[in-house]
């Protein structure tokens, strides 16, 4: 009787303690799981494009900036320079269609509802508030852009910009992926053309 009395006791309490062990290392309540290898690279891949995309679209911004400083410096160019600012819009918009951030991976918890639901409307009545606070107390604003005062000077310029940004994407895309490589091959190529028409092609 004592031995089966001590055997049910020990069974007892080995049962106990596989049930602990269990209890602390399960993911139960929320607990975080750390990102595998794999996830770590793909955010990785996917920070590297964002950060191509984001340079690809500032250029691109910044060569649409040129054009709305040279329209407004000599609207008399418009018939000739809206079809090109319109290409540039365009192609700054597609440019940056897949995305210029890219969120952390990081730990994911087993409940992560809650935190969810609220963090983007805080957030989203945050944001607002914060940018327009911040631009009357920086009181900084964009450099302006020069623009010659001479109209064939001003569109040798703009022909400059547009050869800048053509040979901005044509670097971009040797480490871009094969699809946005294509892409940013596309831009480029249209640029070198907006600069023939710039110049050479606008001669008549």
């Amino acid at each position: 009787m004592t031995t089966t009395g001590r055997r049910a006791l020990l069974v007892a309490g080995a049962a106990a303690g596989a049930g602990a062990l269990a209890g602390c290392t399960s993911p139960s309540g929320g607990q975080a799981r750390r990102p595998s290898a794999a996830e770590r690279e793909a955010e990785r891949v996917a920070r590297a494009e964002a950060a191509l995309r984001l340079r690809s679209v500032t250029v691109a911004r910044g060569l649409l900036e040129r054009y709305d400083a040279t329209l407004a410096a000599h609207p008399a160019l418009a018939p000739r320079l809206t079809p090109l600012r319109r290409a540039v819009a365009a192609h700054m918009k597609a440019l940056g269609e897949g995305g210029t951030t890219v969120g952390p991976a990081t730990a994911t918890t087993s409940t992560p509802s809650a935190p969810a639901s609220t963090a983007p409307s805080a957030s989203a009545s945050a944001t607002p508030s914060a940018s327009a606070s911040a631009t009357p107390k920086s009181g900084t604003s964009p450099t302006p852009v020069r623009v010659a005062a001479e109209p064939r000077a001003a569109l040798k310029e703009l022909a400059a910009a547009e050869r800048t940004a053509a040979d901005g994407h044509t670097t971009a895309l040797l480490t871009a992926p094969p699809e946005y490589a294509r892409l940013l091959a596309s831009v480029a190529a249209s640029g070198a053309a907006h600069a023939y028409l710039l110049t050479e092609g606008a001669r008549a």
